[in-house]
């Protein structure tokens, strides 16, 4: 039977702390969202028991893997943990089969049953062909994919996934964050992604976790935390305007329209879909725009926030918040202010169409 993840703990350096308490389901991603330093990786290494915490209790189901109170600290070992983290970190003298085989053998399972999991795995992760290759013969793509077969074969209670993609190229990463979609959604062991990209957030995680100075400062459902983000830190991160719907032949349904993009990573037309773009890519008008192809939205302003050389303009469209990046100029030539309908228009071009993980559309 597979358990959820129920973490409250507390971690102590000179210069740092760690206070942390959350849940994760079964077969449910939360995303760590935080800067450099904020604990991110810090908390992950308690969750696995390689740093002891000074107190807290974590717990898995009916499991105990750390309880201060009773003196329980379980070994990292016996815990039960895949970790995939920013380098493969794969072994350089066995194959790619061997080396996801390496958990079931470590664990007791014959070699040859040992060898059909890691089979179903490198499938999984498309990467048979690679099988009796070195990790010196393999891209950081290749690598990478090898090393999340390789944590999943394993059959880990908790998956913690370190800023996988962080060392990928900009042509590697999308790839590899659409086969984490994909292989995320199929399983049902609880799921601890920590990362520093919003995107990474958007696309595979059900809830997110912000982590500021070593404290959760925010949490939620992903799309819900980023649309209106509480803290400073969070609006910053996020940048990106959302709208969430499902994908369709050119793009994505939003209530009666589509928005039209290019897409990132594969779909399947009705999957639950998001349209991404930066603000900066938004223009305002007073009347619907016309001429190059381009995506509309009828919004009633909320905000206007000045930011250096421009002003933030934050509209409101079917409960969804978007944001444009004009100049002071265009504002007071389009006299702009809250309540007033106006238009924000962005290229298709400037649309990028990404999976949208937790199964809501939001339409």
């Amino acid at each position: 039977m597979v358990s959820g993840l129920r973490a409250d703990v507390e971690f102590h350096r000179r210069d740092f702390a760690l206070r942390a308490g959350f849940e994760v389901a079964p077969g449910e991603v939360v995303a760590v969202l935080g800067p450099n330093g904020a604990g991110k990786s810090t908390l992950l290494s308690v969750l696995a028991g390689q740093l002891a915490a000074d107190r807290g209790r974590v717990a898995l189901g009916d499991a105990v893997w750390l309880d201060t109170e009773r003196g329980i600290n379980v070994p990292t070992h016996r815990r039960g943990v895949g970790l995939l983290a920013q380098n493969a970190l794969l072994f350089p003298n066995l194959t790619v089969l061997e080396n996801v085989a390496f958990g079931p053998r470590a664990a007791g399972v014959r070699r040859a049953r040992a060898r059909e999991i890691a089979e179903h795995w490198l499938s999984e992760v498309d990467a048979t062909m690679l099988a009796e290759r070195r990790p010196d013969q393999l891209s950081g793509g290749q690598a990478q994919r090898v090393a999340l077969a390789r944590a999943l074969a394993a059959d880990p209670r908790l998956l913690l996934l370190d800023e996988p993609l962080a060392a990928l190229d900009v042509d590697a990463a999308p790839a590899m964050r659409g086969l984490l979609h994909q292989v995320l959604r199929r399983q049902d062991r609880p799921t601890v992604l920590v990362t520093h990209d919003v995107l990474d957030a958007i696309v595979l995680a059900d809830r997110l976790l912000v982590l500021l100075d070593g404290r959760i400062v925010e949490q939620g459902p992903t799309r819900e935390v980023l649309a209106r983000p509480k803290d400073a830190f969070t609006a910053r991160v996020a940048g990106l305007n959302l709208v969430p719907g499902v994908a369709v032949a050119d793009g994505i349904s939003f209530g009666d329209s589509t928005i039209s993009g290019r897409t990132a990573e594969p779909l399947d037309l009705g999957e639950a879909a998001a349209a991404v773009f930066a603000p900066s890519t938004v223009a305002v008008h007073r009347e619907h725009p016309h001429g190059s192809p381009r995506n509309a939205f009828l919004v009633r302003l909320a905000a206007l926030e000045p930011r250096g050389d421009v002003v933030r303009v934050r509209g409101v469209v079917r409960d969804c918040s978007l944001a444009a990046d004009v100049t002071p100029a265009a504002v007071a030539d389009l006299d702009l202010r809250p309540d007033d309908e106006v238009w924000f228009a962005v290229k298709a071009a400037e649309v990028a169409i990404h999976p949208l993980s937790g199964g809501s559309s939001g339409t």
